[in-house]
């Protein structure tokens, strides 16, 4: 697994556990849809740090609960 699908992965298993939609997140986020989509369906090889920011502010969590998960724990060296 790379770091993009975990990142993707991650987002929706907080959505999931939240019951909110991809749309919702977004408003409470700040972000437009189009920048979550993005991530989510591939076409945003390399999302922001900032975006990943507004996305746990969003949900009311910090990046390091974001990361917090042995999914990322996991994760090979992506340049080798």
């Amino acid at each position: 697994m790379n770091t993009v699908t975990a990142v993707r992965n991650r987002i929706l298993q907080l959505c999931n556990e939240r019951n909110i939609t991809i749309n919702a997140l977004a408003t409470i986020s700040g972000l437009p849809p189009s920048s979550i989509k993005n991530i989510l369906y591939g076409k945003s090889l390399n999302p922001k740090i900032v975006t990943i920011k507004m996305i746990c502010d969003g949900l009311n969590i910090t990046l390091g609960e974001f990361f917090n998960t042995p999914e990322f724990d996991a994760l090979e060296q992506e340049m080798k």
